[in-house]
């Protein structure tokens, strides 16, 4: 701790990310990146940017890029709202939207950026508890609150809320933004962004970290009614009117638009994560029924922790979060088909010896 530190830093407990090995020999499964990396139309995009135009400032409303989303969603421009990363995004959410006198509404096990961010901005709230099936009970947020945010799918279950139950959330609550992150809902789930047009309290987070393989560009975006949008703005123009590069614009922009190349990345990783489902439902694992580009997994007789180092042993990376309810889980991100077979052969080898 350091003398210089103001109040709000001595009490802060930062977001822990994934680990980011230095070895390249390492099957990483950790951290939910895409494994079969961006569509050719990006990086052909990024070479033609790197150019003379770099040593000027980007356009700070990412014009460009706010219409190809828009053109994406079947939205107008000023319904869109983008940032450095999703979680720039939910930083200025949280700060913007979110920071009232009733409490903010989460789920007790969900992304743990979410208390971070309360913490950071000194904003109250409450954890909801999942169910007995973790899954997110809806009638449990009919409470007085400032906000709710949640992810859908959920992580790091992977479980998700239909639709109708987000609307439902809408409905009991109209005096409270509904922040719905939808970062994995490309992998099988339905996006809540046609519930925009009927509801003015809606805003859908997403990111091109995931499906669109972009995880080194940092492009994040929020869509909902103008008026949040434009809250939005007036925060991120307090703070930094340049969030994205020209090379994140412009790459963002061509992602958007292979989808062609974006369909046929989420089908095998979709296809991926049922094999990995049905061969470790096979040995024995409890499988939660995944939306994600993950699936989370605990074994009855393994100790989750025990089977993590293991795995490590044989240069796979998962991730364990040792945290209460949780702690005997494994969440296993989708890499390829390849890196899938590996990790089910290692498990099953592990599991063997025990």
């Amino acid at each position: 701790m350091s003398r210089f530190w103001t109040a709000i830093v001595n009490t802060l407990d930062p977001y822990v990310p994934g680990e980011q090995p230095k070895d390249n020999n390492l099957i990483k499964l950790n951290t939910n990146e895409n494994p079969y990396g961006p569509s050719p139309r990006v990086l052909e995009v990024l070479h033609h940017n790197v150019n003379d135009t770099l040593r000027l400032y980007p356009d700070p409303n990412t014009t460009a890029l706010k219409s190809a989303i828009a053109d994406y969603y079947h939205l107008a421009a000023n319904q869109v709202f983008t940032g450095n990363g999703s979680d720039e995004v939910l930083a200025h959410i949280f700060q913007g939207l979110l920071n009232h006198d009733a409490p903010l509404l989460y789920p007790d096990i969900t992304y743990s950026f979410y208390p971070v961010y309360c913490g950071l901005y000194n904003i109250k709230s409450d954890a909801i508890a999942l169910n007995k099936s973790f899954n997110i009970e809806i009638s449990d947020y009919n409470r007085p609150n400032g906000g709710i945010i949640l992810p859908n799918p959920n992580a790091p279950t992977g479980l998700i809320l239909p639709l109708s139950a987000i609307e439902t959330l809408l409905i009991n609550n109209p005096d409270s933004v509904l922040v719905v992150d939808e970062a994995y809902i490309d992998f099988g789930g339905e996006t809540a962004t046609p519930l925009i047009a009927r509801y003015d309290n809606l805003l859908v987070v997403q990111t091109l970290s995931k499906s669109r393989a972009l995880a080194g560009l940092r492009v994040g975006f929020a869509m909902g009614h103008p008026d949040l949008i434009e809250g939005l703005e007036r925060v991120k123009n307090s703070f930094n009117s340049y969030p994205l590069d020209r090379l994140a614009i412009s790459g963002a922009v061509q992602a958007l638009k292979d989808n062609d190349y974006f369909n046929n990345c989420c089908a095998k990783i979709i296809t991926s994560r049922e094999y990995v489902s049905k061969e470790l439902t096979a040995m024995g694992f409890e499988v939660l029924p995944s939306k994600a580009n993950f699936v989370f997994v605990r074994h009855p007789h393994h100790d989750a922790a025990n089977v993590f180092i293991k795995l490590r042993e044989n240069n796979i990376i998962v991730r364990h979060f040792n945290h209460p309810r949780i702690n005997q889980f494994l969440r296993i991100s989708i890499g390829t088909q390849q890196d899938c077979e590996t990790l089910v052969s290692s498990i099953r080898h592990i599991i063997s010896q025990n």
